[in-house]
């Protein structure tokens, strides 16, 4: 059987393959039961790597749109059926119609970027390369995961496997420069979690937070949830103004490596400065070490935890933006005060984390493949970086300026002085020509500007829209 797919060779291929085929089955024009082409046969006819075609088959199979019959190949399942329309629901009066209401109004600017569709060429931040995954290292430490699992126990400590807090520790005093054990990591369900769990154990209602401004939008609905008075503390070239922030503040949340969504770093002044406010106001400071294993030019900033001898940072990082969202991994390296407190409010919102997981990944960086990987996504990245700097400097240089950023896969850019261009008009304009755009007024800056993700489009497809987001300017 012939598909109908086109491939465009200037785009990931893999993802060009996968949302095809993936339209092909939704669409119903591969029916329930249709038998798909062998990946050989597939690979042939497109010119594409066999793996290629059999990793697209794998990410269906996962999305349960198609099965694998041993010794037969791969058919599409069936759609599950339409819920009928139900009968608009009889309102029912709750005693806590206050909290559920106010849990709906948090803010969560995030999720609607959840089931959208990326643009061909798609600037969205934070979002890292698909087809830079290692399939095979990972398919392989998964298999041995398996097989090692089937000797052991059900359950997984709440702070994580044993070997991957270990393999965590060890590779965060070497790349980052901090200081802990295998004792203070607790292996967490992505950031976001090791996020929600220090606003749970640190503040609750009337309690001050302090958090950069503009920032990391889902921390403030963490806080509102909470029922914390909120302190947004702005930032500068130099990072955090420490000088601002509130001396009743129980915490303060920072992102000092690779400042979200500015770029910046913090200044070597502002991090003294800010260690010395934790230690005189009894605070503790969440480090949101944010995509710095990323780095393209000058030395390693020594981290905050690093720097700190009184027990004052909470140090949290994720493998989101290293490997791939979908493994939900993250990790918090624990002041040794909130060490027991954490661990009581991470067993008891989850038990423990994914051990299968937890077992192929603390292999994987034993082995030493996640520093190779790194080391690759390093070079692939600062690829699209100099594409995208070359762009800023010759096509959109009469409009915005790009800023500084040492590590990371965004940079922000701001429109020049006396510009009327508006930035959520200009997004709306390149999404027509296929161009995702993100204004930086979504994340709370009061300058109108763009953050320019770099994760998930090619050095030649950033040239491409950078061409065309000129063309919408030009007069």
């Amino acid at each position: 059987m012939d598909l109908h797919i086109v491939i465009d060779r200037s785009q990931p291929l893999g993802e060009q393959l996968l949302r095809q085929l993936r339209g092909l089955i939704r669409s119903g024009r591969l029916a329930t039961g249709a038998q798909l082409p062998p990946t050989r046969l597939l690979a042939e006819q497109l010119g594409l790597a066999r793996q290629t075609v059999a990793e697209a088959y794998e990410r269906l199979t996962l999305e349960q749109l198609i099965e694998a019959r041993r010794g037969r190949g791969s058919f599409v399942r069936a759609l599950p059926a339409a819920e009928p329309e139900r009968p608009a629901p009889t309102p029912v009066r709750l005693a806590s119609a206050a909290r559920i209401a106010a849990f709906q109004a948090l803010p969560v600017p995030l999720l609607r970027f959840a089931d959208s569709p990326l643009a061909r060429w798609d600037f969205i931040g934070g979002s890292p390369e698909p087809a830079l995954f290692p399939h095979e290292d990972w398919r392989r430490h998964l298999h041995a995961a398996q097989r090692q699992m089937s000797q052991g126990g059900a359950h997984a400590p709440p702070a994580g496997l044993l070997a991957l807090r270990e393999a965590i520790a060890e590779h965060l005093t070497f790349a980052r420069g901090v200081r802990c054990s295998a004792a203070d990591v607790i292996v967490t369900q992505g950031a976001q979690q090791a996020f929600d769990l220090l606003v749970r154990v640190l503040v609750g209602p009337g309690d001050v937070a302090a958090i950069e401004s503009p920032g990391y939008p889902p921390i403030t609905g963490l806080l509102q949830a909470q029922g914390a008075r909120i302190a947004h503390v702005p930032v500068d070239e130099q990072g955090l103004v420490t000088d601002a922030l509130p001396p009743d503040a129980r915490l303060v949340y920072t992102t000092p490596a690779h400042q979200f969504p500015l770029g910046v770093a913090m200044s070597a002044v502002r991090r003294r400065a800010l260690l010395d406010w934790a230690a005189r106001t009894g605070a503790v400071v969440i480090e949101d070490d944010y995509d710095s294993e990323f780095r393209f030019e000058g030395q390693p900033r020594d981290s905050l935890q690093g720097l700190d001898t009184d027990g004052r940072v909470a140090f949290v990082g994720s493998f989101s933006k290293t490997l791939a969202p979908s493994l939900r991994l993250g990790y918090v390296i624990a002041p040794l005060a909130l060490r027991d407190a954490l661990l009581h409010a991470k067993h008891l919102a989850d038990v423990h984390g994914p051990r299968l997981l937890q077992h192929a990944l603390a292999r994987f960086m034993a082995e030493g493949a996640y520093r190779k990987h790194l080391r690759r996504c390093v070079a692939e990245y600062g690829l699209r970086r100099e594409r995208l700097m070359a762009g800023f400097a010759g096509a959109l240089a009469p409009w915005l300026t790009l800023l500084p950023a040492e590590a990371g896969f965004h940079q922000a850019a701001l429109f020049k002085a006396g510009s009327d261009i508006d930035a959520t008009r200009l997004a709306a304009l390149a999404r027509r020509v296929d161009v995702g755009l993100y204004p930086l007024q979504g994340f709370g800056a009061d300058r109108d500007g763009l953050l320019m993700g770099f994760g998930r489009i090619t050095p030649d497809g950033i040239a491409a829209a950078l061409t065309r987001i000129a063309e919408l300017l030009a007069p």
